[in-house]
């Protein structure tokens, strides 16, 4: 990976670390991923081979990074979906600084809506958003999803008991295999199974 995504990606890791040491809440923090949970999706998305990569959750850009790191090499692009316009600020020069911002689209709004306009086939779907619009957020990138597609949700076991509906559904699903991985903050890891 090049020294200036590690440079980026090491920056917003410490700055996270400090404001969960602070005790402030998740909309006082940049609210990233676990870095365990980073690297897999680094890892997920070159095994996968991955051109085309949604994800719904973009706060300062820290998950972005890892996966455009690896659309990158992939030869893809990420379309990454926030409503919050501070927070696109910030991580729009974060991916400058890391040099990854000619592989991001990003969507400014509600994914709920922004998604669906959408048509390209989607190689990887990440969602770490509000809790709550899991399943929405899953439904509108769905039947864009390849075969062999994967969905990887965050806080499947730090959030459990808020995600209860979306991890039931997905399952249960009948064109998915679905794991949680206790890694980070958990992930729910599914793949669909015929297009």
């Amino acid at each position: 990976m090049e020294p200036e995504v590690l440079d980026v990606i090491a920056r917003l890791e410490m700055r996270d670390q400090q404001e969960r040491s602070l005790g402030l809440v998740g909309s006082d923090r940049i609210q990233a991923v676990h870095p365990d949970s980073g690297r897999l999706l680094y890892v997920l998305a070159l095994a996968k081979e991955s051109k085309s990569i949604v994800e719904v959750g973009t706060s300062h850009g820290y998950s972005t990074l890892w996966l455009a790191a690896a659309a990158k090499v992939n030869g893809g692009r990420v379309v990454t979906c926030d409503i919050n316009p501070e927070r696109i600020a910030a991580a729009r020069q974060n991916f400058a600084d890391a040099g990854l911002a000619d592989v991001i689209e990003i969507l400014e709004g509600d994914a709920r809506e922004t998604l669906r306009g959408r048509s390209e086939p989607v190689d990887l779907l990440f969602i770490d958003s509000e809790k709550s619009y899991y399943e929405t957020f899953f439904d509108a990138v769905y039947q864009r999803l390849v075969k062999g597609g994967m969905v990887v949700a965050d806080n499947a076991v730090s959030h459990q008991d808020e995600l209860e509906d979306y991890i039931s559904y997905v399952e249960n699903h009948p064109n998915l295999e679905s794991a949680r991985v206790p890694i980070g903050r958990g992930l729910e890891i599914s793949v669909k199974l015929t297009a």
